[in-house]
């Protein structure tokens, strides 16, 4: 069984590279942090940094949305990471409660999520989509590799995880923690 740690963003960004370095020196095979700008420095920057300092623990938000961050972007950071780090994020994404709410916006839908997540991992794995009516890709990717998994609760939220993610994220607290 994988476990993974997830973490904020807060300032430094050296503790979260060091909690990184340590989960993975712990055995931890995930690393995640929150992606919601306005409240935390931005994950990716510190995903870059997360990545340089192991070898081995997948990194990823926890959750992106397709609100706030436009899917083909999305993929092309990834990408990015992935050709740099040799395969070791990992999309989780949901529908962006937290950020765009703190926008003022409203969560993206689940069939406009099931299009993001379907853009994202193509796009990250190399392979051209239709996106908004265009056919595009990232010809530079050689050999991506991107699961994606989706955060989620209630029945058709559930069934989308089921048919179309890679993985589930569950997120629960201890109160007492």
């Amino acid at each position: 069984m994988d476990f993974g740690v997830t973490l904020q963003t807060n300032p430094p960004a050296s503790r979260v590279v060091e909690l990184t370095r340590r989960a993975e020196e712990l055995g931890f095979g995930y690393a995640w942090t929150f992606d919601s700008h306005i409240l935390w420095q931005e994950p990716y920057v510190i995903h870059s940094q997360m990545l340089s300092a192991t070898e081995r623990i997948m990194v990823g938000p926890f959750v992106t949305n397709p609100v706030s961050r436009d899917p083909s972007v999305t993929a092309s950071t990834f990408a990015t990471l992935n050709d740099t780090f040799g395969n070791r994020t990992i999309c989780g994404i949901g529908r962006g409660d937290s950020v765009v709410r703190v926008l003022g916006r409203k969560p993206t839908t689940l069939r406009q999520l099931e299009e993001a997540m379907h853009v994202i991992k193509e796009l990250a794995e190399g392979r051209e989509v239709d996106y908004s009516g265009v056919k595009v890709s990232i010809p530079w990717v050689s050999d991506g590799k991107l699961d994606v998994w989706m955060a989620g609760y209630g029945p058709k939220a559930l069934s989308l995880v089921g048919r179309k993610a890679d993985g589930f994220i569950l997120q629960l607290a201890d109160p007492v923690i």
